[in-house]
């Protein structure tokens, strides 16, 4: 590539990362404010949030209801009238797959995760989690900022306003995008709200690799940095210019940030880096391509947690709609033949991110949570083999620094309609996940409106039966 396409090149990279990143920025440069201090000691230093976006039915994967089987076909008991999202609903449906015990806890695990039930016994499930609402979009937005409104910050942007970087070059908080596209409500899902913008997320996916990024020869590196110097100044009495001008100390950081991932960004996502065995245990070669995408960005969040990026958001599927005849988890009339293409999907990808953060000791400082939105019904869908929305139950769990592995807490009633024993909400889910980075959740504020603002809104209280 000759030296002005290289720069064009360059000029595209920095314009898309502003793009995208416009109000990302490390906590020091442009002279924002500094990090917090945790509010206790912390077990943990990382979070990686795994997001299953479109309601993975907790029934079919991860929580077992044997009288479910044996009254499959009969109306759900006081349920024959119910109404739920898309309208009437039929008879009780078993799971179409056998959930079998796993580990040395003996878990009850679907047939149709064979490579995540390995790790049940590091796992912390909650059973008895509940949503407010019973859409897609409000629901991520929900599972995400506590909101089911936009406007509000998630819980990344959170926690990098409560505890800043951990590293100079990368960004504070990453959201790896599916193949598939966004999830529903997009951006919504790790905007910064109201909190100063360079705590959103910045986008990044496996499958848009950073090329074209080294210096152009004609350029030494004594007048790059003298350019990126001078820059600087500008820039430094520019923001002087306009005090309190958030957004344009944001933008400028920005573009200062993405010039730092010049070097460090296309190394971190270049995965040709990784010896064989490590792609063959993820996925990426395989031959359906969302698998082998995903997989790539599981080998990717890896990456970027040993770089020390503070949070990050993997998806895993996206907007309710079929790609290649995929569909995510939103199984309204086939769920067999849905689960039954999108389970390997996530499989094994994500239990070999599991199984290489806890061989290389990364568990010690990373937390792991898995996320969906709400749960689904317990009945097929009125003239459907499908499942439809269920607000009133669903499923999360975490594992890693400072959680208590092979454990369960909470339960749904006897057929997973609803949440029955010690219901917790994503209030209680993210005080736990603050907790354990050392935040106290009714401490960490923004002043915002008049009002003191809170991720647990004013809400939650910490899940200490799952802590170690």
């Amino acid at each position: 590539m000759n030296s002005t396409l290289h720069q064009l090149a360059r000029r595209k990279f920095l314009g898309q990362m502003t793009t995208g990143m416009t109000g990302v920025a490390l906590s020091h440069l442009m002279g924002a404010s500094p990090a917090r201090m945790p509010h206790l000691a912390p077990r943990a230093r990382q979070v990686l949030q795994i997001f299953c976006p479109g309601a993975a039915s907790h029934v079919d994967l991860w929580d077992h209801k044997p009288l479910l089987e044996k009254f499959h076909g009969t109306p759900l008991p006081g349920g024959q009238t119910e109404v739920s999202f898309q309208g009437k609903n039929g008879n009780l449906m078993r799971s179409p797959w056998n959930f079998a015990p796993a580990g040395k806890s003996g878990k009850m695990i679907s047939t149709m995760l064979p490579h995540m039930a390995r790790h049940v016994d590091d796992i912390a499930f909650i059973h008895s989690m509940a949503s407010r609402t019973n859409t897609h979009g409000p629901g991520c937005v929900n599972m995400n900022s506590c909101f089911t409104r936009d406007g509000f910050p998630s819980a990344g942007s959170w926690v990098s306003y409560g505890l800043g970087s951990l590293n100079e070059n990368l960004p504070t908080y990453i959201a790896i995008q599916d193949l598939r596209g966004e999830p529903p409500n997009g951006k919504a899902n790790w905007g910064n709200g109201f909190l100063p913008a360079q705590h959103q997320a910045v986008t990044m996916a496996a499958q848009q690799p950073l090329r074209n990024l080294a210096r152009p020869a004609a350029i030494n590196a004594s007048e790059e940095q003298a350019t990126r110097d001078f820059l600087k100044l500008i820039n430094t009495e520019h923001a002087a210019a306009h005090p309190g001008n958030d957004e344009l100390r944001a933008r400028m950081a920005a573009y200062e940030l993405a010039a730092k991932m010049q070097l460090t960004a296309p190394e971190v996502s270049d995965l040709s880096h990784e010896p064989q065995h490590v792609h063959d245990m993820y996925g990426t070669g395989d031959a359906n391509k969302l698998k082998a995408a995903y997989a790539k960005n599981c080998l990717l969040a890896r990456r970027f947690l040993e770089q020390g990026v503070r949070y990050v958001s993997l998806y895993c599927a996206s907007r309710a709609s079929a790609v290649d005849g995929l569909l995510n988890w939103d199984a309204h009339k086939t769920l067999k033949a849905d689960y039954e293409r999108h389970c390997p999907v996530f499989d094994q990808p994500t239990a070999a991110l599991l199984t290489d953060l806890k061989q290389r000791g990364m568990l010690n400082d990373v937390l792991v949570v898995w996320c969906t939105e709400f749960g689904r019904m317990p009945t097929h869908q009125e003239g459907t083999s499908g499942r439809d929305h269920n607000p009133d139950a669903f499923t999360t769990w975490m594992m890693g620094a400072g959680v208590k592995g092979g454990v369960s807490y909470g339960a749904t009633d006897d057929f997973g309609r609803r949440a029955a024993v010690d219901i917790a909400t994503v209030y209680d889910f993210y005080a736990t996940v603050l907790h354990l980075l050392g935040l106290d959740h009714e401490k960490l504020t923004y002043y915002h409106n008049g009002a003191n603002r809170r991720l647990t809104d004013v809400h939650g209280h910490v899940i200490q039966n799952i802590l170690a």
